[in-house]
């Protein structure tokens, strides 16, 4: 009886899973334009700063270490994809009451020490990652210039180590839809730290 109490909760936890990885946009899916507040004090609408692309939206944080570890390389992609058309929108999804260093100011100040070229603005009432199905920070969603989602999940195949990056999902697949292909893969696992939710 005890093992079976024991498969049966092992069940509901991968059916709660894949439940909750099936919230949100799916690839094909016509996202919601939004604005937030970047840390120069500026409101950024996603319809607005679309290059000719589209925009990568990547929800990432000051805290998490695996965030933390990919900076560097989300703002090499976007000097290196804003030229191309897909400019890199970054995204603070965390509740600071649970994550202080992950406050507004806290933030303004990791863009400054880094010298960020892209944008970084607050999901402050946390409705933007929702919509987004966003649970990790990093996780990265590729949305063309039409509002529809192209790709979503991880930035590379090597969250530990640039050196050993083998494929880098973004530029596969802004390259893929600038053929007029649809992005292989067009999903992956987005590795990193769980998003902070306000709690009640």
């Amino acid at each position: 009886m005890k093992y079976l109490t024991l498969a049966t909760l092992l069940l509901v936890g991968l059916m709660s899973l894949t439940i909750a990885e099936d919230l949100g946009y799916q690839i094909g899916d016509t996202v919601d334009d939004f604005t937030l507040t970047g840390v120069d004090d500026k409101a950024i609408t996603l319809s607005d700063y679309m290059g000719e692309g589209g925009a990568v939206v990547i929800f990432t944080c000051n805290t998490c270490p695996w965030a933390v570890g990919y900076e560097d390389r989300i703002q090499e992609l976007h000097t290196s994809l804003a030229e191309k058309g897909w400019p890199v929108l970054a995204i603070n999804p965390n509740d600071p009451e649970i994550k202080p260093g992950d406050s507004f100011a806290a933030m303004q100040t990791r863009a400054a020490d880094k010298a960020f070229t892209f944008p970084y603005v607050f999901d402050e009432k946390q409705e933007v990652f929702p919509a987004f199905g966003a649970t990790k920070t990093p996780h990265v969603f590729v949305v063309d210039k039409d509002m529809q989602l192209r790709y979503a999940g991880g930035i590379d195949d090597s969250p530990q180590s640039a050196d050993d990056v083998k494929i880098n999902y973004i530029e596969a697949a802004v390259a893929a839809i600038a053929k007029g292909e649809n992005p292989d893969p067009a999903t992956t696992r987005a590795i990193g730290c769980g998003i902070k939710a306000k709690r009640g």
